[in-house]
């Protein structure tokens, strides 16, 4: 991956989900439509912070988020989620 030049406004969080799952604990191969979106990632950038508050998530940190948060993204060939820090569920 190379270096992203995407700065998030405000408390929201650029999150690079991990893979999704090719198998299952048996050894399934799940094929492209049936695979589940991953609920974990990790930050690649943050924003500076609603107004009075600052932010909890730095960069390089591993997070748990709800299943439909954030915005999709697809930045030269990478996908990405943009959220609010409030969607983040856990730092892992």
């Amino acid at each position: 991956m190379g270096e992203i030049k995407i700065k998030p406004l405000a408390d929201r969080v650029l999150v690079q989900p991990d893979p999704a799952e090719t198998k299952t604990a048996s050894g399934i191969i799940i094929p492209d439509t049936a695979k589940e979106k991953p609920q974990k990632g990790t930050i690649i950038a943050v924003g500076n912070g609603k107004k009075d508050e600052s932010m909890i998530l730095k960069e390089g940190d591993r997070v748990l988020y709800g299943k439909y948060s954030g915005t999709e993204l697809k930045w030269e060939g990478e996908e990405y989620l943009i959220m609010r820090e409030s969607d983040v569920i856990a730092i892992i």
